[in-house]
C-alpha cells in the first residue's frame, strides 16, 4: 500500500462508474486522512468535499475564495470555509454561533433554521443572507471572515422566504432575489426581486416576479444574482435536488423579461441533481462553479465544475457535442494559481488537546454551558449528562449531541472513553452514535449494579418512534475504546475495545439514513432520564479517523 495513497473499491454507482476512490493519507494535520481532493498531480477529483455542505456559496477577496452552506438547526451554523486554489479548502469559523430566535433552537428543529445562504464582499464587509423558512430572511456581516460576525438582522420577516442573495450594481442601488418554500409560503417555482436599502439591512419594496418555472423548470430555486458584460444573471437550479439541472437567466434590464439556458445536466454521469452552487472568477480570469449533489446518508457534497462563456452565456462543466450544455466532471485539472498550495481539507479528528471545542463539531441545538469542557491541558473533552426534554420520545429530541458530517464513502471512527456516572442515579448513559432519521448507538449505561454496555437502533424517529436496546455485556470497567466502520452505501458496524486494540465487533448491521434535509451524522453523547442535583460526566480522550482498507 503506497504511504499517500491507499485505494479503495468504488461504493455506490457514482464512484464505480469511475473505477473508483483515490483516498490520501497523509502524515499532516491539515487533511484528512480519509478523503483528500487534491490528487498531487496538478489534477482533483470530485468531490471537492465529500462532506454534507449543502447549498454551497462562495465569493473571492483577492486570491482568496471563501464558501459558506446551509446549517438548518446545527449549532455552530453557517460554517465559513476559506481555500488559496479551490480544491484545497479548511474551516476556519461559523457565522453563527447560536441561531435566532435562541429559545426556540434551544430544542432540535430539524430541517429548518438555515437555509442556503449567499455570501458576498461588499465595502470591505463581508455579507452572508440566509432564509429561515419559518421567520423570514436574515443578514449577518463581518469585516473577518474568521469572525467574530455581528448579530444576525432579520431583514424581512415572513413565512417561506428562502434561498436569499444580495446584489450591489454599479450605481451603489442593491437589491435581493429569493425563492419560495411551497411548505410555508403555500407557492413555488417562482422567483421575485426586492430593492433592498445601500446598507442591506431592509427590503424596500414588495417584490417583482421575474421568473416563472411551473411549465419548465419547476421547483426553480436557490438563485444567486450576478452582472456581467451589461448582463444580469441568476444562476438557478430546477427540477428537484436529485433529478435536476442547472438553469441561468439572464437580460439588459433587472427586472427582466429574462432569457433561460439550461447550462449543466447529469446526462450520462453518475452525478445527480446536480444542485445549487455558485460561481466564482479567479485572479486570472478563469471561472468555476461548485455545487453540490445528493448522496442520500453522505448528504449534500459539493463538486467544483470548470466554466466557460459562450456568447454571454456560461457553459458549466464539459461540453463535448458543444450545444451550450455542459455536464460534470469527477476529475478535471486544478485552478491556476500563482504559488504552490499546501493539501488542506476541513479537520475531522480530534485530540481533544484545546481548550475549545474544534470546528468540525456541532450541537443538534442551542448549547448550554454545562453540555461539554474542553480540557486541553488534561488531554480531554469532558461531556456532562443532560436529562432529555420533557417531550423527548427518543435521542431525535435531545439537543445536546455533539456531531459532525460523515467525511468520506468509506472510513472507521474510533474514540476513547472513561464513564463517570453520578452514583446517586441510574440510567446516565454516554457513548458512540450514528445519527439520522433512522440512528444507531454503542453506549455504557449505569445501573444499580454497574455499569453495562449496551447497542441501540431507532427507526422512522421523526415520527416519535422509540429505540430498540440489546444489552451486550455488563463491564467490569468504566473505560472503552468505541468504534463505528462506515462501508459503501452507509453500511455500519459497531465495535469495542478494553485495550485499543482486539475489537469485538456488534452482530448486528446498521445502515445510516439521512436526517432531515441532511446526511447522516457521527459523534458522541451523555444523556440521563431524571433531574437531580448533580450529573455524572464521561471524558473523552480523542476522536479519530482512519481509512478502511476494504469496502
Amino acid at each position: 500500500m503506497s504511504v499517500n495513497k491507499i485505494v479503495h473499491i468504488a461504493f455506490t454507482f457514482l464512484l464505480a462508474a469511475y473505477g473508483g476512490a483515490v483516498m490520501a493519507q497523509h502524515d499532516s494535520p491539515t487533511t484528512s486522512k480519509v478523503w483528500v481532493a487534491d490528487q498531487g498531480d496538478g489534477t482533483y477529483k470530485n468531490p471537492i468535499l465529500h462532506a454534507d455542505y449543502s447549498d454551497p456559496d462562495i465569493c473571492r477577496v483577492g486570491e482568496d475564495y471563501y464558501m459558506t452552506a446551509s446549517s438548518f438547526n446545527a449549532v455552530p451554523g453557517l460554517p465559513i470555509l476559506h481555500s488559496k486554489d479551490l480544491v484545497n479548502w479548511e474551516l476556519i469559523g461559523h457565522a453563527l454561533k447560536r441561531q435566532p430566535p435562541f429559545e426556540h433552537f434551544s430544542v432540535p428543529q430539524h430541517g429548518n433554521g438555515v437555509w442556503a445562504p449567499a455570501i458576498r464582499h461588499h465595502n470591505g464587509q463581508f455579507y452572508i443572507y440566509y432564509g429561515d423558512p419559518d421567520f423570514g430572511i436574515y443578514m449577518v456581516k463581518s469585516d473577518n471572515p474568521a469572525g467574530p460576525w455581528e448579530t444576525p438582522i432579520l431583514v424581512q420577516e415572513g413565512k417561506g422566504l428562502i434561498d436569499p442573495c444580495p446584489f450591489w450594481d454599479e450605481d451603489g442601488n442593491a437589491y435581493l432575489v429569493h425563492a419560495f418554500a411551497g411548505s410555508r409560503a403555500g407557492i413555488k417555482s417562482i422567483l421575485v426581486i426586492n430593492q433592498m436599502n445601500k446598507e442591506g439591512t431592509q427590503l424596500l419594496d414588495e417584490g417583482t416576479i421575474v421568473f416563472d418555472g411551473h411549465e419548465e423548470h419547476p421547483t426553480v430555486e436557490g438563485p444567486k444574482f450576478y452582472k456581467r458584460n451589461g448582463y444580469y444573471y441568476i444562476f438557478a437550479p430546477a427540477g428537484g435536488v436529485s433529478t435536476g439541472w442547472q438553469l441561468v437567466l439572464r437580460s439588459k434590464n433587472i427586472y427582466g423579461p429574462y432569457e433561460e439556458r439550461i447550462v449543466m445536466a447529469q446526462e450520462d454521469t453518475p452525478i445527480n441533481g446536480p444542485h445549487q452552487g455558485g460561481w466564482v472568477e479567479t485572479v486570472s480570469g478563469e471561472s468555476w462553479f461548485v455545487h453540490f449533489q445528493d448522496l442520500e446518508a453522505y448528504g449534500r457534497i459539493v463538486h467544483l465544475q470548470p466554466m466557460k462563456w459562450k456568447s454571454d452565456w456560461p457553459v458549466i462543466g464539459e461540453d463535448k457535442d458543444g450545444n451550450g450544455t455542459g455536464k460534470p466532471v469527477l476529475s478535471y485539472r486544478k485552478p491556476t494559481v500563482k504559488s504552490e498550495i499546501q493539501l488542506k481539507t476541513p479537520l475531522d479528528s480530534d485530540e481533544f488537546d484545546k481548550n475549545k471545542l474544534g470546528l468540525q463539531w456541532q450541537w443538534q441545538a442551542n448549547p448550554k454551558a454545562t453540555w461539554a469542557l474542553a480540557n486541553g491541558a488534561k488531554g480531554y473533552l469532558r461531556l456532562y449528562t443532560d436529562m432529555l426534554p420533557d417531550t423527548a420520545t427518543s435521542l431525535w429530541n435531545a439537543p445536546n449531541l455533539l456531531l459532525q458530517k460523515f467525511p468520506a464513502s468509506a472510513f472507521k471512527a474510533t474514540t476513547k472513553v472513561t464513564f463517570f456516572p453520578n452514583n446517586k442515579m441510574q440510567h446516565e448513559r454516554t457513548g458512540l452514535i450514528v445519527m439520522g432519521e433512522d440512528y444507531a448507538h454503542l453506549s455504557m449505561i449505569s445501573k444499580a449494579d454497574g455499569i453495562y454496555l449496551i447497542y441501540a437502533t431507532a427507526s422512522d424517529v421523526r415520527h416519535g418512534n422509540k429505540e430498540k436496546v440489546t444489552v451486550i455485556r455488563k463491564l467490569k470497567e468504566n473505560q472503552l475504546h468505541l468504534r463505528v466502520t462506515v462501508s459503501g452505501k452507509g453500511k455500519c458496524r459497531f465495535s469495542f475495545s478494553t485495550d485499543g486494540q482486539a475489537f469485538t465487533e456488534i452482530d448486528e448491521a446498521f445502515t445510516a439514513k439521512p436526517g432531515r434535509w441532511i446526511g447522516a451524522k457521527v459523534g458522541i453523547f451523555a444523556q440521563r432520564e431524571a433531574q437531580i442535583n448533580d450529573s455524572g460526566y464521561a471524558n473523552y480522550d480523542w476522536f479519530r479517523f482512519e481509512p478502511v482498507d476494504d469496502i
